[in-house]
């Protein structure tokens, strides 16, 4: 469905996008995952042919964006950071007007303006004007005029951006409820964001990307997606290492200490084996070990591995 092909972009001096290349199937949610300044609503803005590559291409539906923009335009829905609303408005009147842009005939507006008011919940907003509406449901409007003309993508720019938590839960659920039929790619440097709806992630630093797959594909990338928490009453430099030579331990990290007790983090290949070798370790150490388990690999420590190895 979205074909990229070394895509870059800059401005003056400014490398903001840098040789990316990826694909995105029919049906998949993809999150770009980034800082701000990575190169994510840069890549957005080149996708829907609001601005153009300085080199390399994509294709949307079979159709290139330098070549065929307006046959591009018309298969994408984009909501970008700053929702495009007119606050004077009411909101069936907004979404007739944008139905006008899209071309949309007359005998078909009123059934897309209520399959839309329907799927993103606006029913009880029909008779508002725009500037009444909550912030939540702005951006309710915002995926109803991206929805209106039935597109095959939606590209939206930190859709949860500015919302409470209990709003971004209801927009989070409203995405994955519309990624059943689209194609989406959504950009946010909101970690739990990106891992609660998305299939797939693309974790941009600097222009490039620096990391591709999903959550469990990138625990591995990092640093073998396990790791392992021990608690050990001991002195600290014996104790790590102790630690830092068990064999297939990749990295210790000291948590911290709390009345005599050490608290390591251990990176691993092979966390059944590393376990045993721990106790063992300790025991032979003549220490005390009071806490001994796995810890699963999130999403926010790739992240911080990925983009500070990048940097350095």
């Amino acid at each position: 469905m979205i074909e990229v092909e070394h895509l870059s972009k800059n401005y003056g001096a400014t490398r903001a996008v840098q040789d990316i290349s990826f694909r995105v199937e029919k049906g998949e949610v993809i999150g770009f995952l980034g800082p701000n300044g990575a190169g994510k609503s840069t890549t957005m803005r080149m996708l829907t042919c609001y601005i153009s590559p300085d080199a390399g291409t994509a294709r949307i539906a079979g159709f290139d964006i330098t070549a065929r923009p307006l046959e591009v335009k018309k298969r994408i829905g984009y909501l970008p950071e700053n929702n495009p609303l007119y606050l004077d408005m009411g909101v069936i009147d907004y979404l007739k007007f944008i139905a006008a842009l899209r071309g949309i005939p007359g005998g078909r507006v009123r059934e897309r303006i209520r399959h839309v008011v329907d799927i993103c919940g606006l029913s009880s907003m029909a008779a508002k004007d725009v500037g009444e509406l909550s912030k939540g449901y702005r951006q309710r409007l915002g995926l109803a005029q991206a929805l209106i003309h039935d597109p095959d993508v939606l590209i939206l720019d930190e859709p949860t951006i500015g919302l409470d938590p209990h709003q971004i839960i209801e927009i989070r659920h409203l995405i994955k409820n519309i990624g059943r039929e689209k194609t989406i790619i959504l950009s946010s440097h909101i970690l739990p964001e990106v891992a609660a709806t998305c299939d797939r992630v693309l974790i941009l630093n600097r222009g490039s990307i620096v990391g591709s797959g999903t959550p469990e594909e990138l625990s591995a990338l990092s640093s073998g997606g396990q790791a392992i928490v021990a608690v050990i009453r001991g002195p600290r430099d014996r104790v790590e290492a102790a630690l830092s030579a068990i064999e297939a331990v990749v990295e210790v990290r000291h948590l911290g200490e709390d009345a005599g007790l050490q608290r390591f983090e251990l990176l691993s290949l092979e966390a059944d084996a590393v376990c045993e070798r721990i106790f063992f370790a300790v025991a032979a150490g003549g220490w005390s070990l009071t806490e001994l388990r796995r810890k699963s690999i999130n999403l926010e420590d790739v992240f911080l591995d990925l983009t500070m190895r990048e940097a350095s």
